[in-house]
C-alpha cells in the first residue's frame, strides 16, 4: 500500500505538468511568496548538498524563482534528520528535500519517523555512476583479475564504502551475489574517506563515484578497473594523461554480471502539498536542468543527466525498492 500511494504521487506529477497551460491559468498556478529552504539530506560537501547548491545556483543566476533560495543540512542519521524535518513541515511548499534513493530505501532497513510516501515527489534530476576502485599499483588490472584474488583470499578482501547498509554496501552484495565471492565490509563517513583509506591501501577495493576519485585516479593513488553500465561513458576529456572515463570497460564485459548500478539525485515536496505547487516545482527543476550551470555541474562530477518525473520516475521507484527488497531480505537488513 505504502508503494503505491508514493507512486500514484510520483505519476501525478508527470500528468499535471504536461497539462495545458490554460489549466495552470485556471487554476491560478501557485508561486513561493517568502524565501525557500532546500533541505539537505546529507552533510556538507557531500554529494548531495552539492547537488542542492547546483540547483540553488541555477535558479540564482537564471531568475527561475521570485524569492531567494537558502540551503540547510541535516544530514544526521544517514539522512533521516532531513525527512523528519520535512514531514513535519505539513503542507510547506516553501521546502524542497534533496536526497537519494534513500528516501524509499532508508525506511527499508532502519527504524525511522517517517515513510517514503509522506512526501510529494518532484523528480529525479540526474544519476551518480558507480565504478570498482584499487590502489593504483594493485596487481589487479582488471575485474576478471580481482574477482580471482578475491576468491582466493583468506581472510576475504576488504571492501570500503560509504555507511552501513546504505548504496555502496548495496552494491558489494550484489557483486557478492553475482560473481560469488565474499567480501569484509568496511565503512566509512563518506566516499571522500573511503577514497583515501584506498590510496593509503588500509582497504583493498572500493566502489566510489567518479567524482569522488578523480583526484586520486589524476594523482596516481587509485584507479578505476571497471563501471557498472550497460555502455562505457560517454567520451570526455583525459583525467589523467592517457586515459579518460570513457576508456574505462564495464564491469559486465570483464566478468562481474551486473549490467547497471546508479543512484538517482531526487527532489521531494513535504507532506500534504498541493497539486500545483508539485507541479510548479517539477517545472523548475526542468528549467535547472536545461541551464549551462547545470550541464557543467554533470560534467564535472560525471554523473548522467535524466530528469525522470511523473511515470518515468515511478517506474523507477518500483523497480528499485523491488530489487533493492530482495537484496536486504537476503543480507538480513530488511525490517519491514
Amino acid at each position: 500500500m505504502q508503494r503505491n500511494t508514493f507512486v500514484r504521487a510520483a505519476l501525478a506529477a508527470g500528468a499535471i505538468a504536461a497539462l495545458a497551460p490554460g489549466y495552470a491559468q485556471a487554476q491560478g498556478e501557485w508561486r513561493p511568496t517568502r524565501n525557500v529552504e532546500f533541505v539537505v539530506t546529507s552533510g556538507a560537501g557531500g554529494g548531495t548538498d552539492v547537488f542542492a547548491r547546483t540547483v540553488q545556483a541555477a535558479i540564482t543566476k537564471h531568475n527561475l524563482l521570485p524569492v531567494s533560495v537558502i540551503v540547510t543540512n541535516k544530514g544526521a542519521g544517514a539522512g533521516a534528520e532531513g525527512f523528519v524535518y520535512a514531514r513535519s513541515a505539513q503542507g510547506d511548499a516553501h521546502k524542497v528535500v534533496f536526497a537519494t534513493n534513500n528516501t524509499w530505501l532508508l525506511p527499508l532497513v532502519s527504524r525511522v519517523a517517517f515513510k517514503a510516501d509522506d512526501f510529494t515527489p518532484i523528480g529525479a534530476l540526474a544519476f551518480d555512476e558507480f565504478m570498482l576502485w584499487v590502489k593504483y599499483d594493485s596487481p589487479h588490472k582488471t575485474a576478471a583479475d580481482f574477482l580471482a584474488a578475491a576468491r582466493a583470499a583468506n581472510p576475504p578482501l576488504r571492501m570500503g564504502g560509504s555507511q552501513p547498509k546504505d548504496t555502496d554496501q548495496t552494491l558489494t552484495s550484489l557483486i557478492q551475489r553475482a560473481a560469488n565471492v565474499r567480501f569484509t565490509y568496511v565503512p566509512f563517513r563518506g566516499g571522500g574517506e573511503a577514497g583515501v583509506q584506498l590510496a593509503g591501501g588500509h582497504i583493498d577495493a572500493n566502489t566510489n563515484n567518479p567524482s569522488e576519485s578523480i583526484g586520486g585516479w589524476r594523482g596516481g593513488q587509485v584507479r578505476p578497473v571497471c563501471v557498472f553500465r550497460r555502455e562505457p561513458m560517454a567520451r570526455g576529456n583525459l583525467v589523467t594523461t592517457t586515459q579518460g572515463w570513457h576508456d574505462i570497460p564495464t564491469c559486465a564485459s570483464q566478468g562481474i554480471p551486473i549490467e547497471e548500478f546508479n543512484m538517482p539525485r531526487t527532489t521531494f515536496l513535504p507532506p500534504g502539498t498541493t497539486a500545483a505547487q508539485q507541479a510548479f516545482w517539477v517545472g523548475v527543476m526542468r528549467r535547472v536542468t536545461e541551464t549551462p550551470e547545470w550541464q557543467e555541474y554533470i560534467t564535472r562530477t560525471s554523473q548522467s543527466t535524466r530528469f525522470l518525473t511523473g511515470e518515468a520516475f515511478a517506474d523507477h521507484i518500483r523497480k528499485d525498492i523491488t530489487a533493492s527488497r530482495d537484496i536486504f531480505e537476503a543480507e538480513g537488513w530488511l525490517i519491514n
